[in-house]
């Protein structure tokens, strides 16, 4: 066995793959740079080696810097989580040639399954279901039309050398053909130095379900069941879960059984992920196809772990040292039901834009790393559940930042449970105690996709996000009964605020009483509330319950049920603004105006601030680089037209015009980096 390994990564997985060598009594080797100095990954292991510039392209991407700390500190292998140099050969070949092991698959592996148009030639012969396109060079925008014609719309067009949703565009039409392929070969070119493109059918109701590989270097090779990874936003996954609600028995064997036929095909060994894509169109589960093989480990690999009790991490290092597998297919069970929610730092509010700056207050519901060593009084195999069966993983720390050099995700949140419902619960109550300010993050998101019922159906989709919130996000359904219990809650805050107040009041027969009776505005709703002790009538209906908030605390719980209802339990994100009390939870800001009651009449005659009408500007909405301007100063364009296109956090995002206009002005010019908000051009 190894004696320390250096991590070619930085953030959570880094501090993920440092908590198993520990773990192991390996010694670990951090690199980092600039803008990783003070990162908590640095700190948690043995040793620390600074490689360079804060963009990936002048440090983490670097091969030669990762072997010179690599031969600095004495590390005898490496292990390079996912993206970066996880899936490059020349960076295998080149640890090979100084005698430094790779914790990951062999190089014919990962050059075989990271060309997506070789792969799915080995995908073919090795008797695995591929999905109907064209996997040969595509010369230029005509002949990808023409080719799109032949297949028949909808088709998907990706970069060969693609991943992480990048490289990708869905095209319903010629027109959206003509739009997207230049762009694909950009983002292709841009993040993986490849600008070759193919294009496939697109599957209607389609459900991507992926296949967890672990294999030893003795030819044995295991399938650790499924994952759904359906609800995606731009072809990034938002939600994991494992096992999938879709998938049988029957099917889970079918599908690993494929897989399994792949990896031995390319002669795998360590823990590898194989995407399929499944048509939820078909009940019988027979139309699964193959999408991709990662050749890493995954993003969302806890769910599997959750569910089977199998450390991965912890066997990549065994498998890599020369380890045999210490279990067969037969041991590989199904404990549970667990879900990962990825925490981003994007504003759903404002289109799910990027969303870049420093964690003011970061404080997750459980610390990052903390383990318990049993379930249910049972020693488990190696990997934690977390606290209460919460985990999170998570690589930021208050007051650090979330940089536009590197991917936008905060943490991850997992689940574990019995059952599926009482997984989402789990979700749903943690989510409500993960408290993030500085910069936009998808919280109530999350909450409220646990919330839906879709979701809790299990009727998913890769479709989900884009039909269920069509115009967008503006928080999570809200029932009559959760706004009574915010109504009390709210006109209970004012009650304690103004109680403390008036305890220093200059008045010779102490404080002047605190009226019990109260009007709350919720949003465009009002509440007639009357406090009583350890209830709260609103509207007439009686609220029983109690809330922990005392003045200077943001973060506080509640309980409460209203009339002959169930009681439940709230984590509240409480902030006072101005007159306002600003309430958070359960996926949902709630603005509150709480008022005396006999100064309710005085409320309407208060004036409302209107915003300005920004709709003749294109403004910036995160921090990014403009790539192309696609108009020009006294050009004439229609509602939906491109006006720019911003790269930001290594996506590209078109920018399209709300109405119609001439352009009266533009402020930036191509290749020029921009603030938030920055005015990139005035129609007139």
């Amino acid at each position: 066995m190894f004696s320390k390994i250096l991590i070619a990564n930085r953030g959570e997985i880094a501090c993920r793959v440092i908590t198993t060598a520990r773990k192991m009594g390996i010694k670990t080797v951090a690199v980092y740079s600039d803008a990783d100095a003070r990162a908590p990954f640095v700190a948690m292991a043995d040793e620390a080696v600074h490689i360079g510039p804060s963009p990936a392209a002048e440090s983490y991407l670097v091969a030669d810097k990762i072997i010179a700390a690599c031969k600095q500190t004495g590390a005898e292998a490496v292990h390079p989580g996912y993206g970066f140099l996880s899936e490059r050969t020349s960076f295998a070949e080149a640890l090979a040639k100084e005698g430094i092991a790779f914790i990951g698959p062999p190089v014919g592996a990962i050059a075989a399954m990271g060309d997506k148009i070789e792969s799915k030639k080995l995908a073919k012969e090795a008797g695995v279901n591929v999905v109907p396109g064209f996997v040969g060079e595509i010369e230029d925008t005509e002949h990808a039309v023409r080719i799109s014609n032949e297949i028949g719309y909808p088709v998907m067009m990706k970069a060969s050398a693609g991943g992480g949703g990048k490289g990708m565009r869905l095209a319903y039409s010629e027109a959206d053909v003509r739009e997207g392929f230049e762009s694909v070969k950009r983002e292709g070119l841009n993040s993986f130095g490849d600008d070759r493109v193919f294009i496939e059918k697109f599957i209607l109701n389609p459900r991507h379900i992926e296949i967890q590989i672990l294999g030893d270097q003795h030819g044995n090779i295991l399938y650790l069941n499924e994952r759904e990874c359906s609800i995606q936003r731009r072809h990034q996954k938002v939600v994991e879960e494992a096992p999938s609600p879709f998938v049988t028995p029957k099917m889970r064997k079918a599908m690993g059984e494929q897989c399994v036929a792949l990896a031995r095909a390319v002669g795998y060994y360590s823990a590898g992920t194989v995407e399929l894509i499944v048509s939820g169109a078909d009940p019988t589960g027979e139309s699964f196809y193959f999408l991709e093989m990662n050749t890493r480990l995954q993003v969302e690999h806890p769910v599997t772990e959750a569910i089977t009790g199998i450390d991965l991490v912890e066997q990549m290092i065994r498998v890599a040292a020369g380890e045999k597998l210490a279990m067969t297919q037969d041991d590989i069970g199904i404990d549970g039901w667990a879900i990962e929610n990825r925490v981003y730092a994007e504003d759903p509010y404002r289109g799910f834009l990027p969303s870049t700056g420093r964690l003011v207050h970061y404080s997750p519901p459980l610390p990052g790393w903390s383990e318990d060593e049993t379930v249910a009084g049972k020693p488990r195999r190696g990997v934690a559940r977390g606290t209460g069966s919460v985990r999170v993983d998570d690589g930021v720390y208050e007051g650090g930042e979330v940089s536009r050099f590197y991917d936008p995700m905060i943490a991850k949140l997992i689940t574990w449970a019995p059952t599926r419902d009482e997984a989402a619960d789990l979700q749903i109550e943690a989510l409500d105690n993960f408290r993030i300010k500085g910069l936009g993050h998808n919280v109530d998101f999350l909450s409220a996709i646990m919330q839906h019922p879709r979701f809790r159906s299990g009727e998913l989709t890769t479709g989900f996000i884009a039909e269920e919130y069509p115009e967008g996000f503006h928080g999570a359904a809200t029932s009559d009964e959760v706004k009574r219990l915010l109504a009390a809650v709210c006109a209970g805050n004012e009650f304690t605020l103004q109680s403390r107040a008036r305890r220093i009041s200059g008045q010779l027969d102490g404080p002047l009483p605190v009226t019990s009776k109260w009007l709350v505005k919720l949003g465009d709703e009002r509440f007639h509330v009357t406090l009583g002790e350890g209830h709260a009538v609103v509207d007439g209906v009686r609220v029983e319950g109690t809330c922990n908030w005392q003045p200077g605390m943001v973060q506080a719980e509640a309980t409460g049920k209203v009339g002959e209802g169930d009681e439940q339990r709230f984590g509240l994100i409480v902030e006072r603004v101005g007159n306002q009390w600003k309430v958070t939870t359960r996926g949902a800001a709630h603005t509150a105006l709480v008022l005396p009651q006999r100064l309710a009449r005085h409320e309407s005659l208060m004036l409302e601030k209107v915003p300005p009408d920004l709709s003749r500007l294109l403004i910036c909405p995160m921090p990014g680089m403009l790539v192309k301007l696609h108009v020009a100063e006294g050009e004439k364009v229609q509602p939906g037209q491109p006006l720019a296109t911003v790269e930001a956090m290594k996506m590209e995002n078109i920018l399209r015009a709300e109405k119609e206009g001439v352009i009266a002005k533009i402020n930036a010019a191509e290749g020029e980096s921009l603030a938030v908000d920055a005015v990139i051009l005035e129609l007139e």
